[in-house]
């Protein structure tokens, strides 16, 4: 990936005023991000993979009661008051389902992933976690808080650092290269997906180079993660093109085994909902397959990503140009420079 920079203004000096750049320095015990490395990794942090199965589970027996309530009530009040009442009462439960997974469960489920992040860093840098005294759980969580003091820091620092790589992104003109079969390059739809995945995943991995820091202000190395990244994009974002891949078809794979049970499960609902046993069956196919997936699936990749950051950004030094021309495209990035220099925590 080349480094020109030419046309890019040069930003304000609080970045160079809060810290000079410099390369980081922390021990590396991982550095193979083969599928096999990843899972022996989420083998040796598996309680992390539970817990987060273990409440998606738990998410998915709510929903399919919440199905039962929702299509039940709306066939009861579309047969025996009025079918405009059976609507609303099914359009109040997919709102009220939709605000119950975004203001909730996401946040707790993102908190839940950072301190499973902590405990993988530790174990790619050191090989261990801490010195065994806690569970991974207590210790992954007291890290992060250590780290950034209050969760609300981590949240809003993590929406930034995704918010700087999506403006990065779409400064990229060599994108459509990384597609490595010929005549492919005019699928807009794969590339983007590419980088959804990337961003996805991204946050965590700059949140994972930030803990490796482990000294300064977090706001100082989130800069420092995020111009790495840009150094190391190419690389990065064809590792993110196979994950892509293997992502897709695992998930396929774990949807299909999840139809048999989904099929048990529609078979002992109520009349009301196996009418429609098609429909419900695929839908609670989707609910268990959607707990497996980010449980073990997408914490399998996101170890192969962090892995591969982490053996890319060995013995680099932060090139400066990078620094210049993230904060030429991106208002967030010049804030996160800013927000360091000043010692910013968000509330």
């Amino acid at each position: 990936m080349s480094d020109q920079t030419a046309g890019f203004p040069n930003p304000s000096n609080a970045w160079n005023q809060a810290a000079a750049p410099s390369a980081h320095h922390y021990p590396l015990q991982v550095r193979d991000y083969g599928l096999g490395t990843a899972i022996s990794l989420l083998v040796r942090s598996a309680p992390y993979a539970v817990a987060h199965f273990g409440i998606l589970l738990g998410c998915s027996v709510a929903g399919i009661i919440w199905l039962i309530v929702m299509f039940g009530g709306a066939a009861w009040l579309g047969t025996h008051i009025a079918h405009v009442f059976g609507i609303v009462w099914f359009i109040g439960c997919l709102v009220g389902i939709g605000w119950l997974w975004g203001a909730v469960l996401r946040y707790m489920l993102h908190l839940l992933t950072c301190g499973h992040v902590a405990v993988l860093t530790d174990l790619i840098t050191t090989g261990q976690v801490g010195n065994g005294s806690e569970s991974m759980l207590a210790y992954g969580k007291r890290v992060v808080l250590a780290r950034f003091g209050q969760v609300n820091a981590l949240y809003g620092l993590n929406l930034m650092v995704r918010g700087i790589i999506n403006s990065f992104h779409r400064t990229l003109d060599w994108i459509d290269q990384i597609l490595p079969i010929p005549g492919l390059e005019s699928l807009g739809s794969l590339v983007a997906m590419v980088l959804r995945a990337a961003t996805r995943y991204l946050d965590k991995v700059i949140l994972s180079y930030n803990l490796a820091r482990g000294d300064g202000d977090p706001w100082i190395g989130a800069r420092q993660g995020l111009v790495y990244y840009a150094q190391n994009a190419k690389p990065i974002l064809m590792t993110s093109l196979w994950i892509v891949v293997q992502e897709r078809v695992l998930t396929v794979i774990v949807w299909l085994v999840m139809l048999a049970p989904a099929a048990a499960i529609t078979v002992a609902l109520p009349p009301v909902m196996r009418e429609s046993g098609g429909v419900v069956t695929l839908i609670v196919a989707v609910m268990l397959a959607y707990a497996f997936r980010a449980a073990f699936i997408k914490p399998l990749f996101l170890i192969k990503m962090i892995i591969r950051y982490h053996g890319l950004i060995e013995n680099q030094p932060i090139n400066q140009a990078w620094d210049e021309r993230l904060a030429s495209i991106s208002d967030k990035f010049r804030t996160l420079g800013t927000s360091a220099a000043a010692g910013f925590r968000p509330v």
